[in-house]
C-alpha cells in the first residue's frame, strides 16, 4: 500500500523538514488533522508489511505462556456447558450433516472400494479373539436370546397359530370328514370341560420350554471360544470383498423420511436428551478436571503440539489468511478506529499544551 493522498504527503514532508532543522517558511503548517491522517496511513502501511511477522511473533509469545496463567478449569467447564451443551444443534448444521452423510454414503467411489479397505483382517481377528474370551458374557447373551420366558412364549404362539391355521384350512377342505372332526372337537371340549385351544397352547408351552433349555445348553456347549472366533472371522471373510456401497442395500433414500434422515433424527433425539442430563454433565466435569490436572502447567505451545499445531502450521495458516488480513488493515472500519484513537490521544490537555509550546518554538525558529 502506498500513500496517495497529497495532503498526507505534504504533512509528512513538513514533519521531515522540521526534524532536519531545515525549516522553510513557505512549507505548509502541519495541522493536527493532517498529522492524524498521515499517522493513520503510516500505521496501515506498516501493519500491511509486517502482518505475517507479527502473527508469527504473537504465536511465539503465546506459545511460551503457561496455560494456567490465563485459563482455569472452571473456564473450560463454562465453555463446554454454556456453549456446547446448553443449546441444541441448529437446523442449518443438522441439514449440513444430512447432506454430507448422503454425499459420503452414496458417492460413486463406494462402488469400487471393498469393505476390507476400511477394516483389515487383523482388526477382525483381534475383535473375534477379544469377544470369544468373554465366556460368561457370551452365556448370558445366549440365555437372553434362547433360554428366557419371552422367547418360549413367542415360539409357543407362533407354533400354535401355525397349527391352528393348518387345521382350520385342512378341515374346511375335508368336507364331511372335516365336519365330523369339528364335532369330535366340540364333544371333547364338553366332556373334559376344557377348551382344546388352551390345552394345545399349554402342551406346546410346556414342551417348548424344555426345548429352549436344551437349545440353550447345546448352544453354550458347542459355541466354544474358538467357535465364536471362527464364526466372526468366517462371516467377515464372506463380506469383506463386497464394495462399500453394499451398505446402501440397508438404506432407503426414496421414502420420507429417508434412512439418513431417520438416523440423524434419532441421533439428535438421543443427543438432546443426553446433553441436558446430569449424567453427561458429571462425566464432562470429571473429564475436564482430569485433562486440566495433567496439562495445567503446560505452555500453549505444548498443548497445541499435541494437536500437531506448531510454528510451521501457524506459518502456513498465516500465509493462507494474509489476503484477509491485508484487506482488514486497508478497510475503512480499521482506519476509522485508528483515527478515533489518535484523535483521543491529541485531545488530551497535556498533549495539546505540548503541541502549543512546540508551535511557539517553531515560530521562533522560523523568524530567526
Amino acid at each position: 500500500m502506498t500513500l496517495k493522498n497529497t495532503k498526507q504527503q505534504t504533512s509528512i514532508s513538513s514533519v521531515s523538514a522540521i526534524n532536519d532543522n531545515h525549516v522553510d517558511a513557505s512549507a505548509p503548517i502541519l495541522s493536527i488533522d493532517s498529522l492524524i491522517d498521515a499517522q493513520v496511513s503510516f500505521v496501515q502501511q506498516w501493519l500491511y508489511q509486517q502482518a505475517q511477522t507479527l502473527a508469527l511473533d504473537a504465536w511465539r509469545w503465546l506459545g511460551e505462556q503457561p496455560m494456567n496463567k490465563y485459563i482455569k478449569s472452571a473456564d473450560l467447564q463454562r465453555l463446554i456447558n454454556d456453549w456446547l451443551l446448553s443449546t441444541p444443534m441448529s437446523e442449518v448444521m443438522r441439514a449440513d450433516i444430512r447432506d454430507v452423510l448422503h454425499s459420503i454414503i452414496y458417492h460413486p467411489i463406494n462402488d469400487n472400494v471393498p469393505l476390507s479397505d476400511l477394516i483389515d483382517d487383523m482388526q477382525v481377528a483381534t475383535l473375534a479373539t477379544y469377544v470369544s474370551r468373554h465366556e460368561q458374557q457370551r452365556n448370558v447373551l445366549i440365555h437372553t436370546l434362547i433360554g428366557n420366558e419371552t422367547f418360549a412364549d413367542l415360539l409357543t404362539q407362533t407354533l400354535y397359530h401355525a397349527i391352528n391355521d393348518f387345521m382350520e384350512t385342512t378341515l374346511d377342505k375335508a368336507g364331511g370328514v372335516g365336519k365330523l372332526m369339528k364335532m369330535g372337537r366340540s364333544s371333547f371340549e364338553k366332556a373334559t370341560n376344557r377348551n382344546l385351544d388352551d390345552k394345545l397352547q399349554a402342551y406346546l408351552h410346556r414342551n417348548i420350554k424344555d426345548l429352549t433349555r436344551r437349545a440353550e445348553a447345546n448352544a453354550q456347549a458347542h459355541l466354544s471360544n474358538e467357535e465364536v472366533a471362527r464364526l466372526l472371522t468366517t462371516g467377515w471373510g464372506r463380506i469383506k470383498e463386497q464394495p462399500i456401497s453394499y451398505i446402501q442395500t440397508y438404506l432407503n433414500a426414496d421414502t420420507k423420511p429417508s434412512s439418513i434422515e431417520h438416523i440423524e433424527a434419532s441421533l439428535q433425539q438421543s443427543y438432546n436428551q443426553l446433553r441436558i442430563s446430569p449424567y453427561l454433565h458429571s462425566l464432562v466435569a470429571a473429564s475436564v478436571e482430569t485433562w486440566y490436572a495433567n496439562h495445567q502447567t503446560d505452555t500453549f505451545a505444548t498443548v497445541a503440539a499435541s494437536l500437531y499445531i506448531d510454528e510451521r502450521a501457524i506459518m502456513q495458516l498465516s500465509t493462507a489468511l494474509l489476503p484477509l488480513i491485508h484487506d482488514a488493515i486497508e478497510s475503512l472500519w480499521f482506519s476509522t478506529y485508528i483515527k478515533q484513537m489518535l484523535q483521543a490521544f491529541y485531545a488530551q490537555a497535556n498533549i495539546q499544551q505540548s503541541l502549543q509550546d512546540g508551535l511557539v518554538l517553531n515560530d521562533a525558529s522560523i523568524e530567526t
